[in-house]
């Protein structure tokens, strides 16, 4: 794959993460009845709900900034693959099925998002 490509793979994967996170943690910081409702349902307090908010909108920032913060953009990653994989799991149990497709597609994106990303950046990012 030419790097034009994995580029290309790589930032329309990152543009839709970080609209999707975008507003989901721009949602829980105001309070959106849809996405606290469901939260709540889940079972997960009001505090953490504001917290998920803060790192989410905190994140999409630093995997938006090009060719810095390589490092940090790793723990975005990371954050955001226990943020679904958790979602996933409270869905599963609480919800049912049905209502992790969400999940199971902004999983499939991330991976798709970090492995290009790892692709792209794997060089830079070594300690020596």
């Amino acid at each position: 794959m030419k790097t034009k490509t994995t580029k290309i793979i790589f930032w329309s994967g990152a543009i839709f993460m970080s609209l999707w996170f975008g507003a989901s943690g721009f949602f829980e910081l105001t309070k959106n009845p849809v996405v606290w409702d469901i939260t709540r349902q889940l079972g997960y307090p009001p505090h953490f709900i504001y917290i998920l908010g803060v790192f989410k909108l905190s994140g999409i920032l630093v995997l938006l900034l090009p060719n810095r913060l390589l490092r940090l953009k790793e723990w975005v990653f990371a954050g955001m693959f226990f943020d679904i994989i958790f979602a996933f799991f409270s869905k599963i149990v609480v919800l049912g099925f049905p209502a992790t497709i969400d999940a199971i597609v902004a999983f499939t994106v991330l991976s798709v998002t970090y492995l290009m990303f790892r692709k792209l950046y794997t060089p830079r990012l070594s300690f020596n």
